[in-house]
C-alpha cells in the first residue's frame, strides 16, 4: 500500500549493461513524479517482471470490477508471449526467424501479428524516404549490434555488400493473403524499433478489457498511460538529461491516455579509434548515424508507433526530424548537440504536455 507521503519511482533503462533480446538499446528514463496515496482511493497496486530481455512494470488502480493481481500478470505475460511467438529474432521459432531463414523465393503465410507491425514499418519508411527500414538487420548484424555480436568495426566493402540486402524492394510482401518471401539472398527483418512498443499496446489494450481504467504500464522504458496518477491527476513522467556520470532531468511531461518513447544515441555505442559509433544505423548509408541528436521523445496514442518514430526521427538528425515532426503532426521532444552544450527543440504538439520544459540534473 502506498503511504500518505509524496513517492518517487525511477526507472533507468540502462540497455547497454542489459542485452535486450528484442532490441538494441535505446535511453531514457522515465520517473514517476509525486504519487500521492489518498484515503479515499483504493490503494495502488505495483507488478514487475522481465520480457524481452528487460524489464516490465505495471502501477495500477485495481477500481471494483478489476480481477485480482494475478490474474492480471498472468494476462499481461499473454499479451507479452504474442509478440514473442512473432516477432523476436533471438527466438529460433519465432514467425520472424522462420521467414529470415528461409531462401529466396519461398514463400511463407505469417500471423496477423506481424502483418500489423510489417504493414505500419512500411508506413513509416515510405514517410521518412528510407531512413526508418526494418530490412535493416543485415546491417546491425554487420556492425555487431544484433543477436550474434560482437561489435566490430566493419570494412567499407562490407557495408556496400550488406546494404544489397537492404530494402522495401528485396521483399515481395501480399498483405490481404499475409504472404512474404525475400527477392535476394540474405535479407533480413528485424523489428526491434517497433515490436516492444506493440506489446506495451497489447498489453494496455488486455488491461482495458480487465477494466482497469488508471495505469502507467512500461516496459524497458517505453510506455502505456490511461486515466490518472494514484494522487488523481495526469502521470508526471521525465524525460533524462544525459550527463558525465550521472544523468539528470532534462523535462517534465504531464500524460494520459497515450503511449511514450524515447530513442537515443548514447547508452549503447562502441569506440573505434576514439569515435563513437551509436547502434541506430542509417540504413540508406549502411552506417552508424554521426549527428547533432541526443535523443528524441516522441508521444502518441500508440506506442509502437511512438517507438518506431523516435527511432526514425533519430536517424534523421535534428533539423530533417523536426521538418518531418511538423508535416505529420507529431508530438516530438528532440534533444541535440550544440557544440559542448546540449539544447532542445520541441513540436506545438508536444507543448501541451510540457510541465518543465528544460531542467538541468
Amino acid at each position: 500500500m502506498w503511504s500518505a507521503t509524496t513517492f518517487s519511482l525511477t526507472i533507468l533503462v540502462d540497455k547497454l549493461h542489459r542485452q535486450l533480446r528484442i532490441r538494441p538499446a535505446l535511453a531514457l528514463v522515465v520517473l514517476l513524479l509525486g504519487v500521492v496515496s489518498c484515503e479515499r482511493q483504493p490503494p495502488a497496486i505495483q507488478l514487475t517482471g522481465q520480457v524481452f530481455g528487460t524489464g516490465w512494470s505495471l502501477l495500477y488502480l485495481p477500481g471494483e470490477t478489476a480481477p485480482d493481481a494475478a490474474t492480471v500478470e498472468a494476462r499481461l505475460l499473454e499479451a507479452f508471449d504474442v509478440v514473442n511467438r512473432s516477432m523476436n529474432t533471438y527466438d529460433a521459432t519465432s514467425t520472424i526467424s522462420r521467414f529470415n531463414a528461409l531462401p529466396p523465393g519461398e514463400v511463407m503465410e505469417v500471423d496477423w501479428d506481424f502483418t500489423y507491425v510489417f504493414n505500419e514499418a512500411l508506413k513509416l519508411s515510405e514517410a521518412t524516404e528510407g531512413a526508418y527500414d526494418v530490412t535493416v538487420l543485415p546491417l546491425v548484424s554487420l556492425w555487431g549490434f544484433g543477436p550474434d555480436g560482437p561489435r566490430t568495426f566493419p570494412e567499407a566493402e562490407a557495408v556496400a555488400a550488406a546494404l544489397e540486402q537492404v530494402g522495401q524492394d528485396k521483399i515481395e510482401w501480399r498483405p490481404s493473403t499475409r504472404e512474404l518471401s525475400k527477392r535476394v539472398e540474405g535479407v533480413a527483418l528485424e523489428f526491434s524499433s517497433i515490436a516492444k512498443g506493440y506489446g506495451v499496446d497489447l498489453a494496455a489494450d488486455t488491461l482495458d478489457e480487465l477494466g482497469i481504467e488508471h495505469f502507467m504500464l512500461e516496459v524497458g522504458g517505453e510506455l502505456q498511460l490511461r486515466g490518472m496518477s494514484p494522487r488523481g491527476d495526469p502521470w508526471r513522467i521525465a524525460v533524462e538529461r544525459p550527463g558525465e556520470g550521472r544523468s539528470g532531468v532534462q523535462a517534465a511531461v504531464a500524460l494520459t491516455d497515450v503511449g511514450v518513447a524515447t530513442s537515443g544515441d548514447y547508452r549503447n555505442y562502441f569506440e573505434h579509434e576514439d569515435r563513437r559509433y551509436s547502434h541506430l544505423i542509417d540504413p540508406r548509408s549502411g552506417y552508424p548515424i554521426d549527428h547533432d541528436v541526443v535523443s528524441v521523445t516522441v508521444v502518441h496514442g500508440s506506442t509502437a508507433l511512438a517507438d518506431a518514430w523516435a527511432t526514425a526521427l533519430s536517424i534523421l538528425g535534428s533539423k530533417a526530424a523536426m521538418e518531418h515532426a511538423l508535416q505529420h503532426g507529431l508530438a516530438v521532444y528532440i534533444l541535440r548537440r550544440s557544440g559542448e552544450a546540449l539544447e532542445a527543440d520541441w513540436t506545438p504538439q508536444f507543448e501541451e504536455y510540457l510541465v518543465s520544459p528544460s531542467t538541468s540534473g
